[in-house]
């Protein structure tokens, strides 16, 4: 990789994190998953609205964390926003670190990876209509 491909890939990922896709809070979220990373607490939280015929009519992140896990929850909600849950599931982990770009080492890499490993259980963990507000910081 080029110096000039690393500072694109890096200047990326900082519009990502300085400036992210839909972070925030989902009200009328169907479906949510949280999880975190036990080696350096980073945490994500996904919140979908999905319809009947299994489209992300809206999704939404929250957490707290690295440059990197919060920059590729952004990447990765706006990759996925309007996708079918069946497109989600055929999103593997090889594709979310080519989506992201820069090279990782492979502790990085889970970092990358926390918030693909929490939509792909998101969509299979509906909300049963509760109460989605979250209670605790920076959530």
């Amino acid at each position: 990789m080029s110096i000039d491909e690393q500072e694109l890939y890096q200047e990326h990922i900082l519009d990502h994190y300085e400036d992210p896709f839909h972070r925030g809070h989902l009200p009328m979220a169907t479906h949510a998953h949280e999880d975190n990373n036990p080696l350096c607490g980073d945490v994500v939280r996904v919140e979908l609205q999905l319809d009947d015929a299994g489209n992300i009519r809206d999704c939404y992140f929250s957490g707290d964390g690295c440059v990197i896990s919060q920059a590729s929850a952004s990447m990765l909600l706006e990759e996925m926003y309007g996708k079918r849950v069946d497109e989600v599931k055929r999103f593997s982990a090889e594709d979310m670190l080519r989506l992201y770009g820069a090279r990782l080492t492979p502790n990085r890499q889970k970092c990358c990876l926390l918030s693909w490993k929490v939509l792909q259980s998101a969509v299979h963990s509906p909300t049963n209509g509760e109460n989605m507000e979250r209670k605790g910081p920076n959530l």
